[in-house]
């Protein structure tokens, strides 16, 4: 036997079946616990988890997660909704992103979750919002940082940025809010994402906590929230190297005991992670359709594609496509025979899953499995494109 991959103990083969067909996403609750217990055992005991919803809201995760962690974030209504068909308490729902529009501010202050101010326009929305509902709106400022983090996948800190109110500006808006009818939580600083350089993330921490402990004095009252981002990487690559986790939990657990927790004694200490909760326990499983050979390059072409799994096919922010973690789903355990080219079923050249990577041999009808699949895949994905059905997705 070569072996055959399994997702929460069920071969893919068979999984398949019982999805339905392919292509299909499958994750692994099993995995999803693993890692928050990883988690809890690196981090201070005092820290919280918050998983962001955005990297992956498939309900059946989400419930899971409500069982697993502290609180979430989310950037849509419908995140909103999805959060709050929980038994996560309303209050440790939190919720960020530019642009929330009138309709989403009403459902947020009637829900009583918490809204990350992105501007100060967006303050006085709220404002109007709390008046008109007879409700006292519970908010926390976003931070644009005043410096920017090196290594990060995404930055969304330093520099002018749609995200949070520049640190500058924030003491004014802070004295401002002192006067209104809401009640002012905290501070939230999110630099960037997917960094997998300790050094760098230690370093951003150490500055995020030196900026929200300066801009926590003109804070209108005591302190109860501070959420001090993530960024956390997953390795994505052969030459990606995974998190030294050990080394960012002893950082933090320094930082809340000797600077946080003397200055904030109330204050309830929150990381956001949302890619590494989740990104390394699923995978999309598609179907190998078609093999053909075209001036000495084989091709094996599948029923999926960058319609589904965007981040894999080099379009979701890389710079230099890389090739994502990929087998075929019933060899594990076979050694590489032949370099092949994996292409989804769309009419593009930019739907490449894995360009000249080493495969066992594979031809139609075998299943081919992209990892790192649990984050930012099928809601990150044009779906609509070229109108292929939706995969499934499912939680084992």
């Amino acid at each position: 036997m070569d072996g055959q991959l399994a997702v929460g103990g069920v071969p893919v083969e068979r999984l398949a079946e019982r999805v339905g067909g392919t292509p299909f996403f499958a994750y692994d609750r099993r995995l999803l616990t693993g890692r928050v217990r990883e988690l809890r055992a690196a981090l201070p005991a005092d820290l919280q988890l918050s998983y962001a919803i955005k990297a992956n809201p498939m309900p059946a995760v989400v419930q899971h997660m409500s069982t697993l962690v502290d609180s979430f974030d989310v950037a849509s209504a419908l995140e909103m909704r999805t959060a709050l068909d929980t038994t996560m308490p309303p209050r440790r729902v939190s919720f960020a992103g530019p642009g929330k529009t009138d309709a989403e501010l009403r459902q947020a202050v009637a829900a009583g979750v918490t809204i990350e101010l992105e501007s100060e326009n967006e303050a006085a929305r709220i404002v109007r919002t709390g008046a008109a509902l007879g409700i006292r709106p519970r908010v926390a400022v976003r931070v644009n940082p005043d410096f920017a983090i090196k290594g990060s996948g995404m930055r969304m800190g330093g520099g002018p940025q749609q995200f949070g109110v520049d640190a500058e500006r924030v003491p004014a808006l802070l004295k401002e809010l002192a006067g209104a009818e809401l009640e002012v939580l905290g501070l939230h600083c999110f630099a960037g994402s997917q960094n997998l350089r300790a050094d760098i993330i230690i370093e951003a921490q150490r500055r995020t906590v030196e900026l929200l402990l300066r801009l926590a004095d003109d804070a209108p009252g005591p302190v109860r929230y501070l959420n001090l981002g993530g960024g956390f990487g997953i390795p994505y690559t052969e030459k990606d190297q995974p998190l030294d986790l050990a080394a960012v939990g002893d950082n933090l657990a320094g930082l809340l005991a000797g600077e946080v927790r003397p200055r904030l004694p109330e204050a309830r200490v929150v990381v956001e992670l949302g890619r590494y909760l989740v990104g390394e326990a699923g995978v999309y499983v598609t179907r190998v359709v078609d093999r053909k050979e075209s001036r000495g390059k084989t091709y094996l072409i599948v029923d999926g594609g960058l319609h589904h799994q965007l981040a894999a096919s080099g379009n979701f922010g890389q710079v230099i496509r890389r090739n994502y973690p990929i087998a075929v789903a019933g060899r594990l355990t076979a050694e590489p025979t032949e370099q092949v080219t994996v292409v989804g079923c769309l009419c593009t050249p930019l739907d490449l899953l894995g360009n000249d990577v080493m495969l066992p041999a594979a031809g139609v009808g075998d299943l081919i499995v992209l990892y790192q699949a649990g984050a930012y895949g099928l809601t990150a994905s044009p779906t609509a494109f070229l109108s292929h059905p939706a995969p499934a997705e499912v939680l084992l």
